[in-house]
């Protein structure tokens, strides 16, 4: 298992961004969290086994809200056990 953070930059609030990212990860096999940041960014928290985190952040960089991103990073987080995956306030 393992665990990735990864932050958004662009137009990624207000635009329905984090309810994408939860909708999206239904269709793979991975838990974590969403939430906005106070300066615009949106930080992504996955957790999975390691083809399925790959594979749903690939779908994310690839997916229909591709266009409100600017620019991303992602980095290798500690794996933490979640039940499921949330939008944070």
């Amino acid at each position: 298992m393992i665990g990735r953070c990864a932050v958004y930059e662009g137009r990624v609030q207000s635009v329905g961004f984090r309810h994408w990212l939860k909708e999206s990860a239904l269709g793979f096999e991975v838990t974590g969290w969403v939430r906005n940041l106070v300066d615009g960014r949106v930080e992504l928290m996955i957790y999975g086994v390691d083809s399925e985190v790959n594979e749903y952040l690939r779908a994310v960089e690839n997916g229909q809200m591709r266009g409100a991103i600017r620019r991303f990073e992602v980095h290798a987080v500690k794996w933490v056990a979640c039940r499921d995956f949330q939008i944070l306030p």
